[in-house]
């Protein structure tokens, strides 16, 4: 089944914006999954990988505190202090910054892979 992919218009600004904040802190293979319809635990997923735990954390860090300055707080935060995963819930969508082994054990994209996909490099 091909997947289906999304334009910058049909992905939240807010989504686009966690995108283009990861990719500002050269984070890469950046997606937006669509989990509308597929999950009712969350609406998008925003994957970012960094190159090590410095950079997973940096990225992790510049995508809060900037969408805190545009008023959107994440409700939860895990795995900052460890650097491999870094979970930013924000309720109707929740960045995963990852470390490249972790993103490959966890296969996120390929668990959801029914899920509609946005390629942020195209920001």
């Amino acid at each position: 089944m091909p997947r289906t992919t999304l334009t910058q218009a049909e992905v939240p600004t807010v989504v686009a914006r966690a995108a283009e904040l990861a990719l500002e802190r050269k984070g890469y293979d950046v997606i937006a999954l669509d989990l509308r319809g597929i999950s009712s635990a969350t609406d998008f997923f925003v994957l970012a990988s960094g190159r090590s735990d410095v950079q997973v954390k940096a990225i992790a860090e510049h995508i809060s505190e900037e969408l805190r300055r545009e008023g959107t707080r994440p409700s939860h935060v895990e795995g900052l202090q460890g650097g491999r995963w870094v979970l930013l819930d924000y309720i109707d969508f929740v960045v995963h910054v990852f470390h490249p082994h972790a993103r490959e054990f966890y296969q996120l994209e390929n668990l959801w892979g029914d899920a509609p996909r946005w390629e942020a490099e195209d920001v």
